[in-house]
């Protein structure tokens, strides 16, 4: 092969890639209304130019070093999040794949044949009627160099396809990263619930101590004739109400700790869980100030969603380009000849060079139906982009509905509780001193007791809603806190 043709090819070569048949990718506008809703007299919040959530490391927005160590324990040994990133491995390896498909395949390779044939002259033997008078060996030695069916991407087919891995690499690193956030938000959702039934459950085995004194005031009273065999069997009822309770609360604390467990992918070691009270300030306080208007578009699954729907316009401009013809090249250098100490002299080189075009005439509408295919998928993926933005939408307002209120809720609460107190002890007094009916009392301390457990379930509500608060708006993808940080996938996939 001389250094014309070479050139020439390299020439063909350079050309490839020049036309490009994906159709524009415009980014589509958010199906959503611009400003978050309004909570009754609360106003919605109003933008601001970048988010500070979405960068806002988990470690820092963890106060509790308890939970730090249980969501650390699950981001190391959780089956989920290990699926994601083998996801994200696999698309990397299918990138590498379909960006090889630009190279020629170079292979080289070497051979040898020995054949030994026999030589007649005259007359006649048993086998072949020919006498056999000598024979003689052939031997033929080649080595080649070359490339097979090398196609030149002139319409963008090779370079669409890769373009649509790389864009499945993104998604997928965005899946990864969203993964995390929800596994995130799940164990610290997990953890609080535990300490709340923990909390819960001694206050049921208070009250069951203090049903428990109170049957035997009235069983006392009872037998001194001033209290009524109806009060003894309320009293014994209220005792056996609050043994259900501590019962069921004991099992549900088995079951959170299950559920924590499952999510943390181990067993959590006890020195991390929590106490017998929800921690006063497992969380920070409170997230910044002020709502992004790009904090949706920012979410790692909008995101996942969006690279999806890029790559779609790169199938489809694979999918036109089937419908042009295909170049492809055949290339060989070699050498043959029959002795091996001259096999690389130049009177034994040899070269090959074999271009071929093929364009499809009648395939059945085959390629038809696969870019008819590929628009539907972009449609498809167009939906559920959209889905995945309104859905983003809701839950953000459903959570600032709740930040709104959350805080009143509990103050209400705790009022509620302080009130019932009150009430309880004036009754019980009374009943005493033989003004009340133990009735009454009765009433006032279930009233109590129930006022507060819902105490403890607003104030786990106040901090499950500050942990839905920071996933929704994106926290929890990176460990610690970095203003610079990118709401992009990882820094170190490759680029196009």
């Amino acid at each position: 092969m001389n250094w014309h043709r070479i050139f020439a090819i390299g020439a063909v070569a350079g050309l490839a890639g020049c036309v490009n048949l994906a159709p524009d990718y415009p980014r589509p506008t958010p199906v959503t209304p611009t400003l978050w809703p309004s909570v009754g007299t609360h106003p919605a919040p109003k933008p601001v130019a970048a988010s500070d959530v979405s960068n806002l490391g988990w470690r820092d927005f963890f106060l509790d070093d308890r939970l730090r160590r249980t969501v650390a324990m699950a981001l190391a040994n959780n089956r989920n999040l290990r699926i994601a990133a083998l996801n994200i491995e696999a698309a990397r390896a299918q990138y590498r794949d379909s960006g090889s498909a630009l190279f020629p395949t170079v292979n080289a390779s070497a051979s040898a044949t020995f054949s030994k044939s026999g030589r007649t002259a005259g007359g006649n033997d048993t086998a072949s009627g020919n006498v056999v008078t000598g024979s003689s060996v052939s031997k033929s030695l080649s080595a080649e160099l070359g490339f097979a069916s090398y196609e030149i991407d002139f319409f963008g087919r090779l370079r669409n396809q890769k373009q649509a891995a790389f864009d499945a690499l993104l998604s997928s690193a965005a899946a990864r990263r969203s993964t995390q956030i929800s596994l995130i938000g799940q164990v610290a959702s997990d953890w609080l619930t535990l300490a709340a039934d923990k909390e819960r459950l001694s206050i049921a085995r208070e009250t069951l101590v203090n049903q428990r004194q109170n049957l035997k005031l009235v069983k006392a009273r009872h037998d001194y004739g001033v209290a009524s065999g109806s009060d003894v069997a309320n009293a014994q009822s209220a005792v056996e109400s609050a043994r259900v309770d501590v019962a069921s609360y004991t099992a549900a604390i088995a079951q959170d700790r299950n559920a924590l467990n499952l999510v943390a992918g181990g067993t959590a070691p006890a020195t991390d869980l929590p106490g017998a009270k929800i921690p006063a300030h497992p969380v920070i306080a409170d997230l910044p100030a002020g709502i992004p208007s790009s904090v949706l578009t920012n979410r790692p699954d909008v995101i996942s969603a969006e690279y999806t729907l890029r790559g779609d316009t790169a199938s489809i401009g694979a999918a036109r380009a089937a419908f042009f013809p295909t170049l492809s090249l055949t290339a060989a250098t070699g050498w043959a000849t029959a002795g091996l100490s001259g096999l690389f002299a130049d009177r034994n080189r040899s070269w090959s060079f074999t271009p071929r075009i093929d364009q499809p005439i009648f395939d059945g509408g085959s390629r038809r139906a696969q870019l008819d295919l590929a628009h539907v998928q972009r449609n498809i993926d167009l939906a559920d982009y959209e889905q995945t933005i309104q859905t983003a939408f809701r839950e953000v307002a459903d959570a600032l509905a709740t930040r709104a209120t959350i805080d009143r809720q509990v103050e209400a609460q705790q009022a509620l509780v302080a009130a019932n107190a009150r009430a309880y002890r004036l009754s019980l007094a009374r009943y005493q001193a033989g003004t009340d009916s133990f009735l009454d009392t009765l009433t006032e301390q279930r009233a109590l007791y129930t006022a507060r457990q819902n105490e403890v379930g607003k104030r786990l509500a106040r901090q499950t809603n500050l942990v839905t608060l920071y996933k929704v708006l994106g926290g929890g993808g990176f460990a610690t806190s970095d203003s610079s940080a990118p709401n992009r996938p990882d820094d170190t996939l490759p680029h196009r």
